[in-house]
This record gives structure tokens, sequence and C-alpha cells, in this order.
């Protein structure tokens, strides 16, 4: 089979050739991928927020004595980021758990623990795959630019070319 494709054989569908694009092209291409790249930065790292969050939550929960030992207990309840109203555990085995989205259901300590677990392992295989395309979009930016180092080097050696060729056309 052949292809009319005029990417190189054995690069992925979508591939685009950089050497053959001009300056201004890879300029363009350079400042997308590096738009890219910090938008997937940005991801990772509300992931990772995301994750520390589910983390401290499993840790929280699991701190909380039950069969009755936790039953009474002072805590202080967050209300936002920096306040706190004070509060006392009816049932130790009773958490409210979020879903998504607003949804909050009851769950015994020892079910919202597996939901925090699996909520994580979600998370975390959503960082990796984050994670690997930033890498990719990194790859490509370093790439870009090594592609227009070596197109600017080529116009500096023409123009050098063309200056030299002038100065012995003048002797």
């Amino acid at each position: 089979m052949s292809s009319s494709s005029s990417a190189a054989e054995g690069a992925p569908a979508g591939a685009v050739n950089i050497d053959a694009l001009s300056l201004d092209q890879l300029n363009s291409m350079k400042q997308s991928q590096q738009g890219k790249l910090e938008q997937l930065t940005a991801q990772y790292q509300a992931l990772r927020a995301v994750s520390a969050k589910l983390s401290s939550a499993q840790t929280s929960l699991s701190q909380i004595p039950q069969n009755g030992g936790g039953e009474g207990r002072e805590i202080m309840i967050p209300l936002t980021g920096s306040l706190y109203a004070p509060g006392k555990i009816v049932d130790p085995d009773k958490v409210l758990v979020e879903l998504g989205a607003g949804f909050f259901v009851e769950k015994s300590a020892k079910n919202a623990l597996q939901v925090l677990d699996r909520k994580g392992k979600v998370v975390e295989a959503n960082s990796e795959n984050v994670l690997a395309a930033a890498e990719a979009s990194s790859r490509n930016v370093q790439a870009i630019q090594q592609a227009m180092q070596g197109k600017m080097l080529e116009i500096q050696a023409r123009q050098q070319g063309a200056a030299y060729k002038n100065q012995m056309e003048k002797r």
C-alpha cells in the first residue's frame, strides 16, 4: 500500500515535518506548543492538589476512632479555607462523601475510605496521562527550537555567502 501523505514513513499520523516549515511557521507552532504545555502543567498541578486533598481526607477519616470512641469528640469544622466553627461528632461511622458536581451521599467510614481510594486512583491515572502529554509537548517545543536555530544558522550562512560573493565580484 502506498500513501500520498507528505509525512515521513514510520511517522505517526498527523506528524509534521518541521524541517520543511518556514521560520514564521515554526515560531507559530512553538507558541502553540508552549500554550499547550502551560495548560497541561496547570492541569497537572490541579490534579496534584486534588490528590493531596483526597489523601488528607483519608488521613483525617482514618484518625476518627470508630465503634463509639469518636462520638461526642470536639472538632473544628472548616467553613472556608481560613474560617472554622466548633462542632461535635454525633456518629463517627456516618460521613457525607461528595460524589461530584455537588452531590453528597452518606456512607460508613469504611465505605467512605473506599470511595476516597477509588477517586485517588482515578486522579493518579489522570495525573500520569497529563504528565506524559506535558513531557511530549515539552519535547516538541525543544525540537521546534532546534529547528528554528538550524533555520537561522542556514539563513546566516546564506547571507555570509552572498556577502562573500559580492565582495569577490568587486575585486
